[in-house]
């Protein structure tokens, strides 16, 4: 089983229904307002979801392989253009050096591999201090973020 952290540590999983994005669309109106877990593969863009994220509790996205990076464009699509502010986890082949980019595109959770140890894994958060660029969490340009 996966070890799911966030950027302070081990978490547990709560307990939600889970389903696939096949599942909710034909059965939509049955599921809304249950406690609902919502996977989607690396094929299934955001965009399918729209504007019902907000019916679900946390959004889990797929990544098969480290190299496939369409996972932080569904992440971002969620927060920005959907305003999706419940949890979004990173599951399939999450890696070490891949987090903090992960929670910068707006990931708040994540399923590491076994193999993953727990204590690099949260260490990577730090990578950087001050990113140039904004990201999900934040809009502000670097400028902004200094005066403060």
């Amino acid at each position: 089983m996966a070890n799911l952290i966030n950027t302070q540590g081990l978490i547990e999983d709560s307990e939600l229904t889970a389903i696939t994005l096949t599942e909710w669309q034909e059965n939509k109106e049955s599921l809304t307002g249950q406690k609902l877990q919502l996977t989607l593969n690396s094929d299934e863009t955001a965009d399918l979801i729209g504007a019902d994220a907000t019916n679900f509790q946390r959004i889990c996205i797929d990544f098969p392989k480290f190299a496939d990076g369409r996972g932080y464009s569904a992440a971002r699509l969620l927060r920005e253009k959907y305003g999706y502010t419940g949890e979004l986890r990173a599951v399939g082949d999450v890696l070490i050096d891949q987090v903090f980019f992960m929670k910068r595109c707006g990931f708040d959770s994540y399923a590491l591999r076994d193999d993953q140890i727990v204590d690099d894994a949260i260490a990577a958060f730090s990578t950087f201090t001050s990113p140039y660029q904004n990201d999900a969490n934040d809009q502000r340009p670097l400028f902004r973020r200094r005066l403060n």
